[in-house]
């Protein structure tokens, strides 16, 4: 990877030419400009400053501005809650009007004369080793003296610019994707990285606000967190907090596989192994509970003895299935035995091959 081929990657961070142009601290070429490295090349810019300014000046990329306008620009809500972490305002530049960050520009043009010039015919193998080398450059800027002012880019930061600029707090900021107006299904679940996450059953059809990290995933509404659940990326999965599901959803999640089949057994042994043989068959055994329930309740309508002498036959015909069982009752096929005829055989023939071909 060269450096030039790598500019478009690292020139629009505003954050990083603001420490060749004023400071000593260590510059990061980046992969891309993506929100993740966009939000991360500003934390590390106030970690090297080891302070943090007032105001960031950014342009109006996707990544921070979501919606570019003369008086009220959208700011992303991840960029918006890492500067309201640091207690930085953002004031993105109007559309079209680069000199409204005229020291940004200035910046790049001091990037390209005294970096990418420098290492315009070196091959770099990593984005580390690429860094060393820009960082060797972008100290040696910082300490040499001005040609017509007394000091260096280094001493005046630290004379003029530490001083007034605020302290970093006490954590680091963590990465949280936003994701704003979510409209919350009617299963109470929103969805996030193809994983189902429930919340109070209450705001159905309302719109929320999903915060992403890499550890939870929390849902807000009104301001105000409703559900947080510990991150899970296992696609088409759920995870459903008990405490937000209705009453009547509650009772139902309390079924489970065993307690189906042992409720089946009540009517007989046949009629357990047929609802075993239906939940096992089924991708997901909750696709098989209302299957197992109509055919225990046939034997409200009918006895069980014919409910579990219609489930033997049911197994032996591998009918697994409540219309099939309820099928054999209505026809009264439950008192006869299943014929099982032996399998079809094929006479010998010369156009048939047989097994012993293949082998």
């Amino acid at each position: 990877m060269t450096v030039a081929a790598a500019r478009c990657a690292w020139r629009p961070s505003c954050s990083w030419l603001c420490w060749v142009r004023r400071t000593s601290c260590t510059p990061k070429q980046v992969p891309s400009q993506g929100l993740e490295h966009w939000v991360g090349a500003h934390v590390h810019t106030f970690e090297a400053l080891g302070c943090v300014p007032r105001v960031v000046v950014c342009d109006n990329l996707r990544s921070g501005v979501t919606h570019a306008h003369r008086y009220e620009p959208g700011v992303n809500a991840t960029y918006e809650e890492m500067a309201a972490h640091y207690g930085v305002a953002i004031i993105p530049t109007r559309p079209g009007k680069p000199r409204d960050k005229a020291k940004v520009e200035a910046g790049v043009l001091l990037a390209e004369r005294w970096i990418l010039a420098r290492l315009r015919n070196r091959r770099f193998f990593s984005l580390a080793e690429a860094n060393t080398a820009i960082a060797e450059c972008v100290a040696a800027i910082n300490e040499r003296p001005f040609r017509k002012l007394a000091g260096s880019r280094r001493s005046w930061f630290e004379e003029l610019e530490r001083p007034v600029m605020r302290a970093l707090p006490a954590t680091g900021y963590e990465f949280a994707r936003w994701r704003v107006g979510l409209k919350v299904n009617i299963d109470y679940h929103i969805e996030s990285n193809r994983h189902y996450y429930s919340l109070p059953y209450q705001l159905v059809g309302q719109r929320v606000d999903v915060r992403t990290t890499a550890a939870t995933v929390e849902v807000f509404h009104a301001a105000r967190r409703v559900a947080s659940h510990l991150r899970d990326d296992t696609p088409g999965r759920h995870s459903t907090d008990p405490a937000h599901m209705p009453e009547s959803h509650r009772r139902h999640a309390e079924w489970s596989p065993s307690r189906i089949v042992a409720w089946a057994e009540r009517t007989g042994p046949a009629t357990a192994a047929l609802a075993e043989a239906i939940l096992a068959s089924r991708p997901h055994p909750e696709q098989g509970y209302r299957s197992c329930l109509g055919i225990i309740r046939l034997a409200d309508r009918y006895s069980p003895e014919r409910v579990e002498a219609a489930c033997a036959r049911a197994l032996a015909v591998r009918a697994l299935s409540y219309r099939s069982v309820e099928s054999i009752l209505r026809h009264g096929l439950d008192s006869q035995s299943p014929r099982v005829g032996p399998a079809r055989t094929h006479a010998p023939h010369q156009n048939l091959r047989g097994p012993a071909y293949y082998q």
